[in-house]
């Protein structure tokens, strides 16, 4: 089932700023993360990837993924410390056509002489809020008997 992107969301997929890492698992299940600067919101609810190696350990992760129903994930930093963690699946992999083409000539002008080997959709399912403040708080609520027992002896002291 997908989950909606906010606009917030969206704003940190589509910024330069935003550091974005796309993390996959082989066949083996051994895990790659690397950084992918042309994560992108897609416009249409999913989020698109343009790999420009034919030979990427990324591609062919993603590829692995969309035939065996692997999921990825992906992890946003914002220039403010913001944080977001977006799990999904690879829904399709672009190689001609009207996305690919726009995303190509896009790519070229930004990036100069380079290829484009795919543009890939991947749909998001969930969409966790990963900052460190929000993640405490709901932990707190949650299970308020995970404290260090240093805390409480303060706490009682006071």
């Amino acid at each position: 089932m997908s989950a909606i992107l906010s606009a917030e969301v969206i704003d940190l997929l589509n910024s330069q700023e935003t550091a974005k890492i796309l993390a996959t698992v082989d066949e083996h299940g051994h895990p790659h993360a690397v950084v992918k600067k042309s994560l992108h919101n897609g416009g249409d609810g999913n989020i698109h990837l343009l790999e420009i190696l034919e030979s990427s350990h990324t591609g062919r992760n993603l590829l692995g993924a969309l035939w065996f129903g692997r999921k990825v994930s992906i992890s946003l930093l914002g220039k403010e410390g913001r944080q977001v963690q977006i799990k999904g699946k690879p829904l399709k992999c672009h190689i001609s056509g009207p996305l690919f083409q726009r995303n190509y000539v896009k790519l070229r002008e930004r990036l100069g002489d380079v290829d484009l080997a795919a543009v890939w959709v991947i749909e998001p399912e969930e969409v966790i809020d990963a900052d460190f403040a929000e993640r405490k708080a709901r932990q707190d609520k949650e299970r308020p008997t995970l404290i260090h027992l240093d805390r409480l002896l303060k706490e009682t002291a006071v």
